[in-house]
């Protein structure tokens, strides 16, 4: 896992750029492209030609909705954790009681990242910034 985390520009009006930043996500999160390949509904081939430049997402593909929503969790993740990429990694992979579950695995395995991005969302909105570290088993 990369030790550094960085803002994410919101790369909407390109697929070239939304591709770009999921793989750049993916490899900030010590994620694999197979799991990125399960989040966005694609094949493995499919994230193999992203990453090599040979294709792009589709705009308005259901990849492409589901690229945006990944890259907004990002952002979530990246100001509630105050970009400390350990803290990242760890929410991401520690069980959390409110999800009833562990949300890389909910969001890899189980396609729950809306679950995952509502959570992040009402925890922005709480006064607590530090209400996602607070709730594990």
């Amino acid at each position: 896992m990369s030790s550094t985390v960085f803002r994410i520009d919101r790369p909407y009006d390109s697929e070239k750029k939304i591709s770009q930043s999921v793989l750049q996500i993916v490899e900030l999160l010590g994620m694999y492209h197979a799991e990125l390949a399960r989040i966005l509904g694609q094949q493995c081939g499919d994230i193999g030609r992203l990453s090599s430049g040979r294709s792009y997402i589709q705009k308005d593909s259901e990849a492409w909705h589901r690229a945006v929503l990944f890259i907004d969790s990002y952002h979530l993740l990246y100001e509630l954790f105050h970009a400390d990429s350990v803290a990242m990694y760890h929410w991401l992979r520690a069980y959390n009681k409110e999800l009833a579950g562990t949300p890389h695995f909910l969001i890899v395995d189980e396609n729950k990242l809306q679950q995952v991005y509502d959570y992040l969302t009402a925890c922005k909105n709480n006064v607590s910034h530090d209400y996602p570290m607070n709730n594990r088993r």
